[in-house]
């Protein structure tokens, strides 16, 4: 296999404690939408399925109020020739204390600019993380999908 160039990245800055910034991160229905299965400790299994698609996410590690990492198990995404193009990438949030509040990287791991989905796929993540979970942590409502 090809090794990928880079992972998507992107960072936000919110006026939240870390603790806030945390737990609005696992509240995934809240921000992200069509989500089914915990996700609030090491071990839980979710399925993001918006219509007739789905990603199968397990939580692989968690730091109270630091980190979270999540891996797909599965996915079939029907948009992309490869449907399983995102199964056995991660999803890595990593949080810390800044004089402003606190700065949330995110970072999927296996997304890189050499496959298809990459320019959708940031596109969504940017509507998902800067817009409704940024709006989920300062104002208590996020955006989610329908």
């Amino acid at each position: 296999m090809e090794t990928l160039t880079e992972n998507y990245k992107t960072s936000i800055l919110v006026d939240a404690s870390l603790k806030t910034a945390y737990d609005s991160i696992c509240k995934v229905n809240d921000w992200w939408g069509h989500i089914d299965g915990p996700s609030h400790q090491v071990g839980d299994e979710f399925v993001y399925h918006p219509g007739d698609i789905f990603v199968n996410f397990k939580v692989t590690e968690m730091i109270q109020d630091q980190k979270i990492i999540w891996h797909v198990t599965d996915c079939h995404l029907l948009w992309l020739k490869d449907i399983k193009e995102w199964k056995d990438t991660t999803i890595a949030w990593d949080l810390k204390h800044v004089e402003e509040g606190t700065e949330i990287d995110f970072e999927h791991v296996g997304l890189a600019p050499e496959l298809e989905c990459y320019d959708g796929c940031v596109k969504g993540w940017d509507q998902y993380v800067k817009d409704s979970l940024k709006s989920l942590i300062t104002e208590g409502v996020g955006k989610p999908g329908k």
